[in-house]
């Protein structure tokens, strides 16, 4: 059974930097593409970045320039480096599969505010 583990989420004023970090384990991970999610209440969960196998990124519009996903195969560990942070990027931050057929970790709180 895989386990997702999602970290690194804090408070931040807008123009900061956070790095998520999400442990996966119990699975081959290197064989799936990975993806980070944001989830605001009241909203459907969303795909903001993913990442194939060999390490290419895709992003949406809203994010891409700012932030970047990466992934160390031999860690199990999916990373997302988010810069020049906005408020409208507050959400609780998941890693999954991409597109998602694990079972959804706790994520990470990210709050972008002065």
């Amino acid at each position: 059974q895989v386990q997702l583990v999602e970290s690194g989420g804090d408070l931040v004023e807008p123009g900061g930097s956070l790095r998520l970090s999400c442990a996966a384990s119990g699975a081959i991970f290197g064989l799936y593409h990975m993806g980070w999610y944001r989830q605001v209440p009241g909203k459907e969960r969303e795909l903001v970045a993913d990442v194939s196998v060999g390490g290419s990124g895709n992003y949406v519009d809203s994010v891409r320039g700012r932030f970047t996903i990466s992934r160390d195969n031999d860690k199990k560990t999916v990373y997302l480096q988010m810069n020049s942070l906005r408020p409208e990027d507050t959400a609780v931050y998941y890693c999954n599969r991409s597109p998602p057929s694990a079972p959804w970790g706790r994520g990470t709180q990210v709050t972008v505010s002065s």
